[in-house]
């Protein structure tokens, strides 16, 4: 195909965003477009799937006003990590998807911790695993284990049993021996609905024709694993080498670096994904933005940044948290907000917050190189607080090492990149 145009499709908690590129990574179109949101009954979150699938379509079809529809060579989805449906041998759902936030499922969550191992990532109610489990309980005759990013290559496919490494960590794959463990038998999961695992960016097939004929699209065009929105969102970065991070600065500190070996501790809920040949390897902390909003609104933030001093350190020794506890890089469920002494100057005060939330992610990566990953050599930054150059300064300031903006961020454009690489490698 000539000209070919790669289309990522990232499928979020509240829309959907699709992202159009060519060969040399350029982003040639996009579209998102509003989900109806999930429906919650306690700690019960549940969205139907074909809202997914009308969504998807829509999308590619705004996107066919942009670009050639039948130029689109490749198309890979990611979704939300643990959102779990099952579904019959032609993908028909045989219930709602239990979303990736339903903690609904503690019975189940007690069988697995009797039984995974300690370094499991299907640990806990939220688990693609523990909501299996259940579904699958209440539905005996059900073919397939799909995750959100499956099941909707799969209505573009028409293969439900395949799913991605990335998926799959937290429904107990082990990446290591990339072969699903005895010890799921205990569990009463049947081999035969556990998908088959594909390393993302590698090809699932080619579209369904009937699909094509509906959206325009070409017969040739292939469906590509695609991840977790999270993973997607790391790729779009750009970053692919060991001691290359990315530290997103949203409502939460997140953190994650390439290494050359995976690095589990649980305790601090850290676990790596197989990234290629490489491992990549993260954290959270409670600290982030925001702790910052519980101060400041939007518009003082915007205000005070401009006079920010980043090079006179402010010597106060806060460290900001939204709420009682922390997760990492302690794992303190007790450990007690610190924004004391508060000086008069909201100025002041303002940049030591940003200064303390500097101080944990240097200590948040401090505790991955003990761990066993590798200190950064450089650091990627997304989220909203990316835009921040005098925090940008700071945290340079506080590492020792370079602090970049990454050019792109969407989850879209980097599971697009995933096509595009699908595409590539096997043709």
């Amino acid at each position: 195909m000539t000209n070919p145009v790669f289309l990522g499709i990232d499928v979020g908690t509240s829309g959907v965003r699709g992202c159009c590129i060519d060969s040399d990574g350029k982003q040639l179109a996009a579209f998102q477009k509003p989900l109806e949101l999930p429906t919650i009954r306690g700690n019960n979150i549940q969205q139907h799937p074909d809202i997914w699938k009308q969504t998807v379509h829509e999308i590619i079809s705004h996107l066919s006003q942009q670009i050639e529809p039948r130029q689109i060579a490749a198309i890979a989805i990611d979704g939300t990590s643990s959102t779990v449906l099952v579904c019959d041998t032609s993908g028909n759902p045989l219930s709602p998807a239990l979303m990736y936030n339903d903690q609904s499922r503690q019975h189940e969550s007690i069988k697995i911790a009797a039984i995974a191992p300690e370094n499991c990532a299907a640990h806990g109610a939220t688990s693609s695993l523990a909501k299996a489990m259940h579904l699958l309980e209440q539905h005996a005759d059900a073919s397939h284990i799909c995750h959100q990013a499956d099941w909707i290559a799969g209505t573009l496919s028409g293969r439900y049993d395949i799913s991605d490494e990335n998926n799959c960590l937290k429904l107990g794959y082990d990446l290591i021996n990339n072969a699903w463990p005895d010890w799921l038998s205990k569990l009463d999961i049947a081999p035969a609905t556990l998908p088959k695992v594909q390393t993302p960016g590698s090809v699932i097939g080619r579209v369904l024709k009937e699909v094509a004929e509906d959206l325009g699209l070409s017969l040739q065009c292939k469906i590509i694993a695609g991840t977790t929105d999270s993973i997607a969102a790391f790729i779009a970065t750009g970053a692919k080498n060991p001691g290359e991070a990315v530290t997103s600065l949203g409502s939460t500190l997140v953190l994650k670096i390439i290494s050359d070996k995976p690095v589990f501790a649980p305790e601090y809920g850290i676990y790596s994904h197989r990234l290629g040949k490489l491992w990549l390897a993260g954290g959270a902390s409670n600290s982030g933005g925001r702790v910052l909003s519980q101060h400041f609104t939007k518009q003082q933030i915007r205000q005070m940044t401009p006079r920010l001093q980043p090079e006179q350190a402010t010597g106060l020794n806060y460290y900001p948290l939204p709420a009682t506890g922390e997760r990492f890089p302690t794992n303190d469920p007790g450990l007690q907000n610190r924004l004391s002494p508060r000086p008069e100057n909201d100025l002041h005060f303002f940049q030591g917050m940003l200064e303390g939330i500097a101080n944990i992610e240097l200590e948040a990566y401090k505790q991955l190189a003990r761990l066993g990953a590798p200190f950064p050599e450089k650091i990627f930054t997304a989220g909203g607080g990316s835009c921040n150059a005098a925090w940008a300064k700071i945290r340079e300031q506080k590492m020792g090492i370079p602090v970049l903006t990454a050019s792109h961020t969407e989850a879209s454009y980097g599971v697009a990149l995933l096509a595009q690489q699908g595409y590539l490698t096997n043709t």
